[in-house]
């Protein structure tokens, strides 16, 4: 294969006629393709001329290269081209001219082939192979396309080629390239016409290569977006301010050599540093000469060139206390806990304290320092030495039984309300005078107690049923009495049952007969609020089930005096 090449372009430049040839590349190079756009020219416009080449039934000639190929089947065109990213552009590609086949100088056949296509292009010169710069900027394409062709000896009809290639473009500046392609194309029938050339039927399918020279333009004029004369892409200083003097390369001068470029020097014409906008700075504190209020003394910016030694924001002419770091607030003297006083002044100096006690703390503000308040985070009073005193009895809430209820210090702060000798903390019946065997409560009377002790087997039920026997209501009367003479009362009825039958029925049972013991007192005249009934079965027995006297004893309504003056 190597060889054969070798031959065919040995006898290729034995043949041609040299001056001919110059005089061809010269106009290929007037009138060729176009692949050089960028992302500042994203369009792009050629203009082709080349030749075209045969494979096919009838033969091979697309590495013969002999004279009458440049003869006889020349194409020209157009493309046009969009730039997508650095590494893709989208081509659209347009010719016309001759297609044909020759063997042995004689022409099989030859007819006009209009080509358009459409293409994919991927550039080398994207940054990872060539740079997007570079004047030498190959690629590679693919695409699809469509073709009419028309002759004697072939047959006249459309075919859709698939097509790429490869791309071989060389930068002159950023408007114009010159670029050699190869174009590849692979249709989908043959096309030679087998009533013109009988010899040979067509069974496969024809190929084309398209070699073609160009000179390409990009089009629109490339963005400047500092508007300084010199487009992005070749702009090495792109933020240069509008109207600043740039050179080639779109960099802004620096005339003095100083650092600092002219369009932002001050002080063009003296050498200075770019922290004094390129003014001299004899003190070097970093404000120029002609804006340092003390030029000899090395200062900071803020104070136009004048020291702060102390660093506190204050310069050395307005601080009290120029080598220890202050505050504004005190003429530049230090206080270390922030309270306002001067560390020299203050009986506290490293805790925030108050004027009233020279710089020491209250942290509760309850007019009692610290060092002498016995709860400091609580506001308190002076009596009680800084501890919170509720009720204001003297007793501070922290050993105040009652805080919420002045009383004596005698008994931790709680009072006695009904003066019964029970304190409330213990008394049942706060404003009620009792005893202190019952909880500061009143006693019961003792026929009272005996009066209930009764009770509790004198009042029966009918068998399995919550009816009251009559035998029971003098007894219940008697009850009644007692409750209207004692209106303090309030009467607990509680039912309970033997073990005998199921543990429902019998809670239901025991419920049912406290229910009609405390219907019944109803209706005698006792206020339905000063009696409350409740059953509670077989789980509170007084006595074994296992016998007959324990289980009676354990049937039974049992009546218990609470009173309705209590505190609890």
């Amino acid at each position: 294969m190597m060889r054969t090449i070798h031959n065919t372009f040995f006898n290729l430049f034995a043949k041609i006629n040299w001056q001919r040839t110059l005089l061809a590349m010269m106009v290929s190079l007037t009138f060729t393709s176009a692949d050089a756009q960028s992302r500042d020219r994203k369009c792009n416009l050629g203009l082709i001329g080349g030749f075209s080449t045969y494979k096919g039934d009838l033969g091979d000639n697309m590495t013969d290269f002999r004279k009458a190929v440049f003869e006889q089947n020349l194409i020209g065109g157009l493309t046009f081209s969009h730039y997508i990213n650095r590494s893709f552009d989208i081509t659209l590609m347009g010719t016309y001219g001759s297609w044909g086949y020759y063997f042995n100088n004689n022409t099989v056949f030859k007819g006009s082939m209009l080509h358009g296509n459409i293409n994919l292009k991927y550039k080398f010169s994207n940054g990872y192979m060539f740079a997007e710069d570079s004047w030498f900027a190959p690629y590679i394409f693919a695409g699809m396309g469509v073709t009419n062709f028309t002759g004697d000896r072939i047959t006249n009809n459309i075919d859709y080629p698939m097509v790429g290639g490869v791309g071989l473009p060389v930068r002159l500046n950023d408007v114009m390239s010159i670029n050699y392609q190869a174009t590849f194309g692979f249709m989908s029938s043959a096309h030679n016409n087998a009533s013109q050339v009988p010899q040979v039927i067509p069974t496969g399918n024809d190929m084309f290569l398209l070699h073609t020279l160009g000179i390409s333009f990009n089009l629109g004029a490339g963005k400047d977006g500092d508007k300084d004369g010199v487009s992005d892409s070749r702009d090495k200083c792109p933020a240069t301010p509008e109207n600043a003097k740039v050179d080639a390369k779109g960099c802004p001068f620096d005339t003095d050599g100083d650092g600092v470029l002219d369009y932002m020097d001050k002080c063009a014409n003296l050498s200075g540093s770019s922290a004094t906008a390129g003014c001299p700075d004899t003190d070097i504190d970093g404000v120029a000469d002609i804006d340092d209020q003390c030029p000899e003394i090395a200062g900071l910016v803020e104070f136009k060139g004048c020291p702060d030694t102390d660093g506190d924001g204050i310069i050395d002419s307005k601080d009290k206390c120029p080598n220890a770091k202050g505050v504004l607030a005190l003429d530049g003297c230090p206080d270390r806990d922030g309270d306002g006083i001067r560390d020299e002044e203050d009986l506290c100096p490293d805790i925030k304290g108050v004027t009233l006690f020279q710089g020491c703390p209250d942290s509760d503000d309850d007019g009692v320092e610290d060092t002498r308040d016995m709860c400091p985070l609580l506001k308190g009073t002076i009596q009680t030495n800084g501890c919170p005193d509720s009720d204001n009895d003297r007793v501070h809430d922290g050993i105040d039984k009652c805080p919420s209820q002045a009383g004596s210090p005698a008994h931790s702060g709680c009072p006695d309300t009904d003066n019964d000798g029970v304190f409330d903390d213990l008394d049942k019946c706060v404003s009620m005078p009792g005893i202190a065997a019952n909880q500061g409560c009143p006693e019961i009377k003792k026929e009272v107690k005996q009066l209930f002790q009764k009770a509790l087997q004198g009042v029966q039920f009918e068998t399995g049923k919550a009816v009251i026997k009559p035998v029971s209501f003098p007894i219940l009367n008697a009850i009644v009495q007692v409750m209207k003479n004692n209106p303090g009362y309030k009467l607990t009825i509680g039912g309970h049952t033997d073990d005998v039958g199921e543990d429902a029925m019998n809670l239901t049972l025991s419920q049912e007969r406290a229910a009609a013991v405390a219907d019944y007192l109803i209706t005698k005249g006792v206020d339905p609020m000063r009696v409350n009934a409740s059953g509670f079965g077989e789980t509170m027995p007084v006595d074994t089930n296992t016998s007959a006297k324990g289980r009676a004893r354990n049937r039974r309504v049992e009546f218990n005096v609470e009173f309705l003056d209590t505190a609890k």
